[in-house]
């Protein structure tokens, strides 16, 4: 009802809302445009010609984003140095060795027919605004005057970057090997949750290359370019000191860097049939989680011309809608888990590093030569770097090892053509129904996604997508993918396994699709080794289900509550198990009866939501603490929550005497933090469960700014493992910043959100305005037809020739 209300508000004052209009001539355009600004910040871009749509939306994107676009630019040709110093050489190497070199137009062809001329539209529009502006520079954003930078100019290749990829899994890789020689491959199967496996013994975790030389920073210029940026120390995405506790094991319950991007990195999305919805038509939702940043990931934008009619949101970045809705139909998409990464180990030549061995033995070796390029990348405050590239018939050569005449090289699918982020989107903004949506779903490579699909005719399917190497061995029966394998010819790729043959469903019986980056894989599913291992926990998708058969037909009301759900499915399984517990401390006794009478969800005003989730974390930690050796925490910083509740299931005096262990130093951490009075103990607050949103150069701004640019606290509930993710912080890094929830029935009933605005811009009123709705879990109407829109215009733009 809250979500209803906060609806309502939101819509009281369009009757009265003034409009503002303006005409700007712009060079490149064939025709007029006409842009309507909503009052939520939404572009609806009507174009007479696919050219000038995407031209619209390039420069649009720049209006409204141009230093996020300006940090992609050089984050994807390799000149961050030359922006913010030798602190970021190794970064624009990483960048350089793992840039796309292959036809450029063929390339683009991948992602749509017309794709050169959609993505040269898109840049020229980029451009044409970026143009616009230098000739007014001070109405630049306030980021480039504090870097004394200006924005540059695109080309197709900085749209197709493979930089922010979700590419899994090299890092496990290394530290997975790291853990076999460590503690062998039957205790990381029994700490590390692989699933599905049809025997105890699977995955296959034997170690074909030297262990003990694995122990080096192999993955260095691979993680630099990946890593958030920083400026002056501040990172892009909050990344406030999470330390809940006195903690004797550095990293233990703070999720930091790498760690914190894969375990959040996640998403909802579920359609239920007409059978199961109030309107009789399929309905669609959609939340993914990424980091939480200012400005978001993400970007809406209504795409309008002969042929395109898509409303939806993507990254600026980029042309097109990744998730939204057509006239047709609707589509989402979460991670769905491929591994299509492999380190290789090579034997180099002792007479000359630049070769490693390919096939034969000994004095028959075959050594091949590496290919070798030389880039210079300039740098600010100093000397231009001469940066060698080297690169093995797999692909780029991360680290050399010369003291044992090794090399090592990363095979990525990223570097396969098509490859970029989100860009077969294109196709799937024209897909008329089911039949044209999963052809379309046949060129979207990376990254791996469940894409989920409901139409107007009553259609819901599932597709997962993605690219997912075939791996054929001589030296093993199977090749898993998840240890690093010697370079020499005995472990190949076989191709890629079809898209079409990954899960899929079509109109199932039970009336719903719904996944949350957890397994929905079958144990004897075929080219078992082409698919992840590992998976979110089950929790939220459990939770989704659980509501969605709750024998009640669904609406969009039911939809916004259950996106905002704070039930915790772990709670429920783990409180009953204190229900015969006492304890001789009074204040324990306290928090017992707290837990004892809750309803397990983690709102912002609970007490016993407080005390849930720090002795969950306690709990957490002591079951780590037992059960990962010492010399092995450093590459497995956490266990699985089922490991852990596996561990908690077993009745035993030592496992009730931990429950109540880990209480007593709950009660302790909270008194420490929140103060003695337990009354004071809600969930949702500054010193407790919270958002702060810091703008990545709020560390070179004086305090002002600071007021302007920084966002929060407020409070928030639930954690990773509610339906509605919030993270295991106090601060919120990651979660749902964007939101979309459509009944196919009506296009106009769309709600959505986009936290904490369209613009990245502190001078622009989008900047922050949909933060607070965001943070009340609220929604604003996306309207389709164009009557509507009007109704809620803030202004229209008028782009002509």
């Amino acid at each position: 009802m809250r979500q209803l209300l906060l609806l309502i508000v939101i819509l009281l004052p369009i009757c009265c809302h003034s409009q503002s209009g303006q005409t700007i001539q712009t060079a490149g355009l064939q025709q007029p445009v006409e842009i309507i600004r909503d009052r939520w910040g939404v572009n609806h871009i009507f174009a007479k010609n696919e050219h000038d749509l995407f031209f619209a939306q390039g420069y649009s994107a720049a209006q409204d984003r141009l230093f996020q676009l300006e940090i992609w630019r050089r984050q994807a040709t390799g000149t961050v140095a030359e922006l913010l110093g030798s602190q970021e050489i190794k970064r624009d190497i990483g960048t350089r060795l793992f840039r796309y070199k292959g036809d450029i137009n063929k390339e683009l062809l991948h992602y749509h027919p017309h794709g050169p001329q959609i993505v040269g539209a898109f840049v020229a529009g980029i451009n044409a605004y970026i143009n616009q502006v230098l000739k007014t520079p001070e109405k630049l954003p306030f980021e480039f005057r504090v870097l004394k930078t200006k924005p540059g100019l695109w080309t197709p290749e900085v749209v197709i970057s493979r930089h922010q990829g979700l590419m899994y899994n090299v890092r496990e890789e290394l530290n997975y090997a790291r853990l076999v020689k460590l503690v062998g491959p039957d205790k990381l199967r029994e700490l590390q949750w692989f699933h599905p496996a049809a025997t105890s013994t699977e995955p296959d975790l034997t170690l074909h290359v030297n262990g003990d030389e694995l122990f080096q920073p192999i993955l260095e210029l691979y993680e630099a370019f990946r890593l958030p940026l920083k400026f002056e120390g501040q990172a892009t995405k909050a990344d406030e000191d999470e330390a809940r506790l006195p903690n004797p094991e550095p990293l233990l319950g703070v999720d930091s860097g790498f760690e914190a991007e894969k375990k959040y990195n996640g998403s909802n999305n579920w359609v239920i049939s007409g059978a199961k919805s109030a309107s009789g038509y399929p309905m669609l939702a959609n939340d993914p989680h990424r980091a939480q940043s200012t400005p978001s990931l993400r970007y809406w934008v209504h795409l309008h011309a002969p042929g395109w009619n898509v409303l939806g949101a993507g990254e600026p970045t980029l042309p097109g809608v990744s998730v939204g809705h057509n006239e047709y139909g609707a589509w989402g998409l979460t991670i769905f888990e491929t591994d299509n990464e492999d380190l290789y180990v090579y034997e180099t030549n002792p007479a000359n590093p630049n070769q490693y061995r390919y096939r034969g033995k000994g004095t028959t070796a075959q050594w091949e030569a590496m290919k070798i390029l030389t880039e210079t990348i300039p740098v600010k405050g100093g000397q231009s770097v001469k940066a060698t590239l080297k690169y093995t018939r797999h692909g780029p050569v991360i680290f050399e090892d010369a003291q044992h005449h090794k090399a090592y090289a990363i095979r990525t699918g990223g570097l396969d053509i098509g490859s970029a982020p989100y860009l077969a989107s294109l196709r799937m903004n024209q897909a008329r129904n089911w039949a044209e949506f999963r052809q379309a779903c046949l060129f979207s490579r990376v990254p791996g996604e469940n894409m989920i699909w409901a139409d107007k005719t009553g259609t819901i399917g599932w597709q997962a997508v993605g690219l997912s190497p075939i791996r054929k061995s001589s030296q093993c029966k199977s090749y898993t993918g998840l240890l690093p394998v010697p370079g020499d010819g005995r472990f190949e790729w076989g191709g890629f396994l079809p898209i079409d043959k990954l899960p899929n469903k079509l109109n199932p019986p039970e009336g719903y699709v719904v996944t949350a980056n957890n397994n929905l894989t079958p144990v004897n599913f075929p080219n078992r080794s082409a698919i992840g291992w590992t998976w979110a926990s089950p929790s939220r998708a459990h939770r989704i289900e659980e509501v969605l058969n709750d024998g009640t037909r669904k609406n969009l009301v039911d939809f916004m509550a259950l996106q905002a759900d704070y039930l915790s499915i772990p709670a429920r399984t783990l409180v009953p198990l204190l229900q015969n517990l006492a304890s001789p401390s009074d204040r324990t006794e306290q928090a017992l009866s707290y837990l004892r009478r809750w309803d397990y969800k983690l709102t912002t005003n609970s007490v016993p939501a407080s005390i849930y989730v720090t002795w969950e974390e306690q709990l957490k930690q002591a079951v780590y603490l037992d059960k990962v050796p010492a010399n092995a925490r450093p590459y497995l910083k956490s266990l699985p929550t089922k490991r852990v509740i596996d561990a908690l299931l077993i009745p035993t005096v030592a496992r009730d005497s931990l429950l109540l262990v880990c209480l007593n130093r709950a009660v302790a951490e909270l008194t420490t933090r929140l103060g003695s009075d337990m009354d004071d103990w809600v969930y949702g607050q500054r010193k407790n469960k919270h958002i702060t949103l810091t703008h990545p150069l709020s560390n070179l701004v004086d305090k002002n700014m600071r007021q302007k640019i920084n966002l929060g606290p407020v409070a928030r509930g639930g954690y990773g493992e509610t339906v509605n993710a919030t993270a295991n912080s106090l601060n919120q890094t990651h979660g749902a910043s964007f939101r979309i929830l459509v009944d196919t029935e009506d296009w106009d009933k769309t709600l959505g959100i986009n936290s904490p605005g369209q613009s990245g811009d502190p001078a622009s009123p989008h900047y922050s305005d949909l933060f607070s709705l965001w943070a009340e879990n609220g929604y604003f109407p996306v309207f389709f037809s164009k009557d509507k829109i009007k109704t809620v215009a803030e202004g229209t733009t008028m782009l002509k020739p």
